[in-house]
């Protein structure tokens, strides 16, 4: 830890959340990848809208050591998962001030323009270093995903074999990722999403408030055609006593 000066010998305090950087200086690389990383990071945080113990976000800086900061050298990934951590607004994610915690579930959005960094740095500082449990890559122009998980032995990442649909399982999320086709933020599409041990996605707010409505549709309908029935009954036999 460096000091205050060479007399007083005053530690200094490793910078924070409030004085990093906090965007990680990638943009997105196209409307569709921005699109997909909301999609992943809104319905998994709805599914966990009652739990306080964990954390979903995405396109944040992770910072893992003193020396990183100094040298701005690493982004963040497009999505991330903490578990067993505390459910807040932060800035960015700070490896020392969250008691060392680090994420337990990657995924990279890939393009041309990142896809050797996703596969080369990125998954050596994941494997390595942060020690990601789950890495996920998804290319959302082609609809290819890969999924490794990490031999903590080596701390190198093994391939995870899909399902015959393709599907890939996080085990440390308890659920599965998926291609699906699909409407989000008025894009009709294939996109990759959480699955329930169903195969079920699990829905956005949208796709929640399109639910609701059709059932309160059905409901609707099945009263009237109930009151319908008694119609037709009283006027044939009379009213009901």
């Amino acid at each position: 830890m460096p000091y205050a000066s060479e007399t007083s010998l005053v530690p200094i305090a490793p910078p924070g959340e409030d004085e990093l950087p906090h965007d990680d200086g990638e943009p997105m690389e196209s409307d569709r990848h921005r699109k997909q990383m909301l999609l992943l990071i809104e319905s998994l945080d709805l599914f966990w809208k009652d739990r306080d113990d964990v954390y979903v976000s995405g396109n944040m800086a992770i910072y893992f050591s003193e020396l990183q900061t100094m040298k701005n050298d690493f982004r963040g990934p497009d999505v991330f998962v903490v578990l067993d951590t505390v459910r807040r607004d932060r800035k960015s994610w700070v490896v020392w001030q969250e008691n060392g915690r680090t994420p337990d579930l990657v995924i990279e959005l890939l393009s041309e323009s990142t896809e050797s960094v996703d596969r080369g740095e990125k998954m050596r500082i994941y494997a390595k270093v942060l020690r990601v449990p789950e890495y996920f890559l998804f290319d959302p122009m082609k609809n290819l995903l890969e999924g490794y998980a990490l031999d903590v032995g080596s701390r190198a990442y093994r391939p995870m074999d899909p399902s015959a649909g393709g599907e890939l399982v996080s085990q440390q999320l308890g659920l599965r990722l998926g291609v699906r086709d699909g409407s989000y933020l008025g894009s009709e599409g294939k996109w990759l999403r959480w699955l329930d041990a169903e195969g079920r996605a699990l829905p956005t707010a949208e796709e929640q408030a399109r639910a609701a409505e059709e059932q309160a549709r059905a409901a609707e309908e099945r009263a009237q055609a109930l009151a319908e029935k008694l119609a037709a009954y009283e006027k044939r036999f009379g009213p009901l006593t």
